[in-house]
């Protein structure tokens, strides 16, 4: 079997996938990476690639591992290598306004959405919001920068305060709130074509949401050890033909891990608003639903790796 390559840039999350992983006896190399070199005219070594770049990098000082992994995954699949939520995949998480287009062009409801480039263009986009609204980065992760206004005099307060937070590229996002039916968001975790579980996430003390419980202990914005927040959404399973419009989505956009989220409004109707690819998994929800969400990533990693080794050995 030929090896794995783990492009990554937070040790905390790795321990999951490595365990996963040992257990199939699959190879691997880690490659850390908060920027880089690559030369254009060499060729890249032998394997199966995945992207484990997350957007929320800059966060941890890391964007320049984004910038890096933008373009190393071109390089990396046009010398043919497969690559786990390759190009397409990640340009798609790096930007909201991508995934929105695309999850209208699959007819999935999406939430109203204004792009606003340049901080002083917020205040005069909002007055034409309907209140109440949420402040979205376009480059998301764990929830950053996600802010609920229920009044345009607290909206510019934080936008003139000293607790604004910007997009690492600009972009700020005004999204129509959906009041939820019940205080939780639902997060679906789906690997190739394969339901793994569906998860609420509390929204009752706000929107930093992120499920992974391997995260550094000062991290304010993941709630190590608070299973609480997150439970097994009982209600979801494949045979949901949202899952199942999911699932289209991906295979037509190359996505081949994704944690897709969706709130219920008061109106019954379900809104979807982020796709991430860089997936991590509560164990506590993973006991509940009988799952181990890494599993269905190693085992997906393993089969490529075998039909690589057969292909290679077929030339």
């Amino acid at each position: 079997m030929s090896t794995l390559h783990i492009l990554y840039e937070n040790d905390a999350w790795l321990p999951p996938l490595e365990e996963a992983l040992n257990k199939l006896d699959i190879p691997y190399v880690r490659h850390f990476v908060d920027g880089g070199t690559f030369d254009l005219g060499q060729t890249p070594p032998e394997g199966i690639w995945i992207n484990r770049m997350s957007p929320s990098s800059h966060t941890r000082g890391h964007q320049g591992g984004v910038q890096y992994v933008s373009e190393l995954l071109g390089w990396l699949e046009s010398h043919g290598r497969r690559v786990i939520n390759g190009s397409q995949a990640f340009a798609l998480e790096l930007s909201k306004v991508k995934q929105d287009i695309a999850l209208r062009s699959f007819d999935i409801l999406t939430p109203r959405t204004v792009v606003v480039v340049g901080k002083e263009r917020l205040k005069p986009s909002a007055r034409n919001m309907e209140l109440p609204f949420i402040t979205k980065h376009n480059q998301g992760g764990k929830g950053l920068g996600v802010k609920l206004f229920r009044t345009l005099e607290d909206f510019d307060a934080y936008i003139d305060g000293p607790d604004f937070i910007d997009d690492p590229g600009g972009i700020t996002l005004l999204q129509q709130y959906i009041e939820p039916a019940e205080p939780f968001i639902t997060r679906v975790e789906l690997v190739n074509d394969k339901f793994v579980m569906a998860i609420h996430s509390s929204t009752e003390s706000g929107f930093e949401l992120c499920p992974a419980v391997e995260c550094a202990e000062d991290d304010a914005f993941c709630p190590v050890g608070d299973s609480g927040k997150f439970s097994q959404a009982k209600d979801l399973d494949e045979d949901d033909p949202l899952i199942h419009r999911y699932i289209e989505l991906m295979a037509a956009l190359r996505i081949d891990v994704a944690g897709i989220e969706f709130v219920t409004g008061k109106d019954g109707h379900r809104y979807t608003y982020d796709i991430n690819g860089t997936t991590n998994y509560n164990a506590t929800v993973e006991e509940q639903a009988g799952v181990n969400g890494m599993d269905f990533i190693a085992a997906l990693a393993g089969r490529l790796l075998q039909k690589t080794k057969l292909e290679n050995a077929a030339k």
